[in-house]
């Protein structure tokens, strides 16, 4: 004869009418635990969309130039004659850092907000860039104290400046006894095409 267990004797006596109402309760506790499991889940997966939208957009700002990042970028500048100034091709990127005023400001103007691989033709004005001729900058200098094979117009010499940099200077006209001197930047007073590409930017350091 099988031996009825006093936990089922409990559950006999108890009458069908509670057994049901037991049985009902225990389904309803299962769906409120599977509900809030359901919620967890839900939860977790929302927490884990957000910080994977933040890296995201902290990834997508670190590639694109702005205030204090470390700007390279390739280029070719050529001048209001469309003549060929300068260009980095065959060479290392210009690198600089943004907002510190290493670069002529009308092109650090026009490189903010751009992300890395994008490209951009931009034209600058003399007085965003190197600003205009100064009449003030000519100077008249004794024939003597340049060398023979420098008294030509167009001769490009450097002089030292107040702090010890090199001043680019260029003979502007030769007269009987004295050379005059334009000590403007080559570029004063023209207006300037870049093509850039940007090919790297680094965050700015914290």
């Amino acid at each position: 004869m099988q031996l009825i267990s006093s936990e089922l004797l409990r559950t006999l006596k108890l009458g069908r009418g509670r057994v049901a109402e037991i049985l009902d309760l225990e389904v309803k506790m299962t769906i409120r635990s599977t509900v809030i499991v359901c919620i967890l889940v839900v939860l977790s997966g929302a927490i884990i969309f957000e910080n994977a939208a933040v890296a995201q957009n902290a990834a997508g700002a670190a590639t694109v130039v702005q205030p204090g990042s470390e700007v390279f970028f390739d280029y070719t500048l050529t001048d209001d004659e469309g003549k060929v100034v300068d260009s980095s091709k065959g060479k290392e990127p210009m690198h600089y850092v943004h907002g510190k005023g290493q670069i002529i400001p009308g092109l650090e103007k026009e490189l903010s907000g751009m992300a890395v691989g994008s490209e951009k033709k931009v034209t600058i004005k003399p007085e965003d860039a190197y600003g205009p001729v100064n009449p003030q900058a000519f100077q008249e200098v004794p024939k003597e104290k340049l060398p023979p094979e420098a008294l030509k117009v167009g001769t490009m010499l450097a002089a030292q400046g107040p702090g010890g940099q090199r001043v680019p200077v260029r003979v502007h006209e030769i007269k009987e006894n004295t050379v005059v001197m334009d000590f403007n930047h080559p570029l004063a007073g023209k207006t300037l095409s870049f093509d850039v590409k940007i090919t790297d930017v680094k965050a700015a350091e914290k």
